[in-house]
């Protein structure tokens, strides 16, 4: 059998990786549903799925600013930001010197690559509007 953790991990990437979390959610917000009552029942839901330790992963105030954020702007905006975060460690280890970074190494130029493939699809991602999916 797979170890707690592990599972735990899975579970929550898999809950967090899609853009069909962003869609249900700005569904729900253009419903009118409050982005505390959203945030809420995220957590209460965590907690039964994962137990009571996964409200000290993602801090109440996180969310709610996603959420806020998410009323202004469309679904795919906070899915593309979700993508870039790797990229966005990156670039901050590298300015902090925690990673080292050689143009001349073969390791260091598929770092800086995945760096702009990343960076260059959350921008497409974001940028090209796409057909508005009318939801019931």
């Amino acid at each position: 059998m797979f170890p707690r953790p592990l599972i735990e991990k899975f579970t929550f990437h898999i809950g967090r990786s899609g853009e069909w979390v962003a869609i249900i959610a700005k569904f729900a917000l253009n419903q009118g549903m409050s982005h505390y009552v959203m945030v809420a029942y995220r957590m209460a839901i965590a907690t039964v799925v994962t137990g009571l330790d996964v409200s000290l992963y993602r801090p109440v105030l996180d969310q709610c600013l996603h959420y806020i954020g998410m009323t202004y702007t469309n679904s795919s905006f906070p899915s593309s930001m979700y993508n870039i975060l790797p990229a966005v460690a990156f670039l901050m280890a590298s300015m902090f010197g925690l990673e080292r970074v050689n143009i001349r190494e073969l390791h260091s130029q598929a770092k800086i690559l995945g760096t702009i493939v990343v960076v260059g699809g959350a921008m497409s991602m974001t940028l090209i509007q796409g057909s508005e999916l009318n939801l019931p």
